[in-house]
């Protein structure tokens, strides 16, 4: 995978730059770490510039965040309960458990989808309930653009400061990346225990 983001960030320069950065927040598998490092090494080798692939990599983040939004704003808390409520009883969720955490997330959700966005995995995916609480259009744009900034921003100068030695640091925020996601297991699956126990006291 790796050489195929190589392969269209050499041959599309910035314009390649936004498509994979869109497609890597709509399919958080695909690496940022990866794409952000080697742009900032290219703007070593190339025409390309700090400055216009922190630009464009901001423009591809928003524009994937967008898409997820959609996706929540489709789903809707009013379906996501008609589908607890026929499948709920599996995990023992309700529709009120349902409104209650869309009720936390309309509280915090200015600063989850902030912080969010610089937290792999959930960068991309916490856009889904932003738009699933209906949070404000304007709202979400202005602090998913602000955080997706600052992550890029890092990552595509870290790159660039690198130069060929960019998969080093790429490697070392993978394997941060992999880290984030199996603590994020650990508090799901405690969550899920914690939660079926509550309920069986009740």
């Amino acid at each position: 995978m790796e050489n195929w983001i190589i392969e269209i960030m050499n041959s599309y320069g910035y314009i390649g730059i936004l498509f994979l950065i869109a497609l890597e927040n709509i399919f958080p598998p695909i690496p940022s770490e990866v794409i952000l490092t080697f742009s900032g090494f290219l703007t070593t080798t190339s025409d390309v510039t700090v400055l216009g692939v922190i630009i464009f990599s901001t423009l591809g983040s928003v524009v994937g965040a967008i898409i997820l939004y959609g996706i929540g704003r489709i789903l809707d808390v009013e379906r996501l309960e008609k589908i607890v409520e026929r499948w709920g009883h599996l995990l023992r969720l309700t529709k009120k458990d349902i409104q209650k955490a869309d009720a936390w997330f309309r509280r915090i959700g200015v600063w989850a989808v902030l912080i969010g966005r610089l937290v792999p995995l959930v960068r991309s995916l916490i856009s889904i309930p932003a738009g699933m609480a209906r949070m404000n259009f304007s709202i979400f744009l202005f602090f998913t653009t602000i955080g997706s900034l600052i992550w890029n921003s890092v990552l595509v100068n870290l790159g660039a400061a690198l130069g060929s030695s960019w998969d080093t640091i790429a490697g070392y925020i993978e394997a941060y990346s992999h880290i984030v996601v199996i603590l994020l297991a650990v508090l799901f699956i405690l969550f899920i225990v914690w939660f079926i126990r509550s309920r069986k006291k009740q």
